[in-house]
Order: structure tokens, then sequence, then C-alpha cells
């Protein structure tokens, strides 16, 4: 049994992406790892290059940006990668250029690859997840985050990034079946320097969005604004050792008021059924769980 990793990453430097830190956090259970660099305005690819390990394949890509629909092209970037992986890889394990993973879980996710390596009804592996939101002591515990997503999907190039690359489905739009590896993802994307996560909703919004709705949805500041947000809780627990000197270095400054979030009555009796009960009403999951 064999993992590769893969990830995709275009100007880390600039919008201040933590590629080297996502990479870091699974290369040692990666037997060979996969990064999709496209081109870039700044020094992206001597980034990566820096990375000591012989491990690394670098992959130049050229990204469309003509495709500003849905983020279509992040998942056409990550096919483009995952489609590079030789037959030999049992397993190819995505994590996104602000995603990582807690050393104290690799042995456990290394464990649950190898349970399932012949099992070929398990198409993937699902992760839970820790989204962070404007500094590094405060997660999403609202219902516009995600709760979990597929990491780990076994070397089938008919299993194919799905939408946004978010999660994977099956060519066919075929949703996988998958197991859970108790084990998180922690998601770091809302965690910058305003004025650094100002310039990736700039950019990030284009993939999605044509300048019309730009100009009406993205205003023309320096600083991102984190103040408009739901409920957000305390995290308490320990980060990636990876991370530890992002964290260090995070000198900007975030409030959080609960008393102004935007919760309305409905939200909150789904919110209370599913801190009672853990069940998600109505939650959309790009998978089945088995």
């Amino acid at each position: 049994m064999k993992i590769a990793g893969f990830t995709i990453i275009r100007n880390a430097i600039k919008f201040d992406y933590p590629v080297i830190e996502a990479i870091t956090s699974i290369l040692p259970i990666c037997d060979a790892f996969y990064v999709g660099v496209g081109q870039s305005d700044d020094n992206t690819r001597i980034l990566i290059e820096s990375l000591a390990s012989d491990k690394i394949i670098i992959i130049d890509t050229v990204w469309d940006d003509s495709k500003r629909e849905g983020g279509a092209v992040l998942a056409d970037e990550t096919n483009k990668v995952f489609d590079m992986i030789p037959e030999e890889f049992t397993w190819c394990f995505y994590i996104q250029s602000d995603e990582c993973v807690h050393e104290n879980d690799l042995v456990k996710i290394k464990e649950c690859a190898q349970k399932y390596a012949d099992d070929k009804k398990i198409n993937g592996l699902l992760f839970n997840y820790h989204h962070f939101y404007g500094h590094y002591n405060y997660i999403g515990v609202g219902r516009r985050w995600y709760s979990k997503e597929i990491r780990i999907v076994r070397n089938n190039k008919s299993i194919r990034s799905y939408k946004d690359a978010q999660g994977f489905r099956f060519n066919d739009n075929r949703k996988l079946q998958v197991k859970n590896t108790y084990c998180y993802i922690y998601h770091y994307g809302w965690v910058k320097p305003p004025t650094a996560q100002q310039a990736k909703q700039e950019s990030f919004h284009k993939m999605w969005h044509n300048d019309e709705w730009m100009k009406k949805n993205i205003p023309e500041v320096k600083d991102f604004d984190y103040n408009n947000i739901d409920l957000l809780g305390e995290y308490k627990n320990t980060h990636p050792q990876v991370m530890k000197q992002r964290i260090e270095n995070a000198h900007w400054k975030f409030i959080y008021d609960r008393k102004k979030a935007k919760v309305n009555l409905k939200y909150r009796f789904l919110l209370w059924i599913e801190k009672l009960t853990g069940w998600r009403p109505g939650e959309n999951k790009n998978y089945k769980e088995i």
C-alpha cells in the first residue's frame, strides 16, 4: 500500500498561503508528493523547490483564467495533478494549500488507509473539519461551514475533483462510498492578516464571478472586515506543529463579539438540534458514508 500526496498552488507568497505547512504536515505518510504549480506573479515555484525532500514532484501548469464560473478552474487543476499520479499508488491524499493535518493523527490515518486498501467498495476516506476564522483561537461553528469532506481517494481516474475542488465524485456524478478516519483537517483559509485576506478574496472570487458581480459585492478596501460572521467558538486545543511559526507571528487583532452575530430563530433551532443529537438537518453531503 502506497500513498501519494497532491495539491495545487498559485501565488502562494502573494496571498500568504501556508502551502509549505500543508505539504509538510502529511509528507511523513506519503511515499511521493505531487505539487501542481500554476503560473504565478511571485516566487511560488522557488518556494516549493525549497522543500528539502526527494518525495516532491513539481508539475508546472497554466490555469485557464477565462473559467470564471463556480470555481471550475480549481477542479481542473486538481484533476491535472491527480492524473499524473502513477498506478503504483493505492491512495491519493489531496490537501489544499490552506489545510493541515495534526501530527498526532498521522499514524491513525495511515492505519485507516491500510485497513481499507484492498476493500474496493471503499472509494475514499473522510475527514472532520476545524475551520479557523479571524485568528487561530476561533473556529466556525455555524452551518455555513462544511463539517466533513473527502481528502483521500482511491487511485482511480474515473474519480474527479468536484465543482470547485471541495470534494470528489465519479465522472458520472455518483458519490463516493467512504469511511471516516475520524481525524481532522485544520482549515486556515480564513486566517490571514486583514490586508492579505482582502487581496486573496479579490483574486479568489474572480474564479467564481464576472467583473460586474465583483464590483457589486467585493468592496475596494485595503483590509478585510472579519466582523461579518455568524457564530464562532473558542479553540483551546493544540494546532499542528508545522503551524507554530505562523501562529507566533500572527500579530493582527481580531475581537469576536457574539452579541453582534446575525443568527435568526430557524438557524438557532437547527444548531440546537445539531448540538443535542450530532445530526445536521438538511446538510448537503458530497459522499456516502458507510
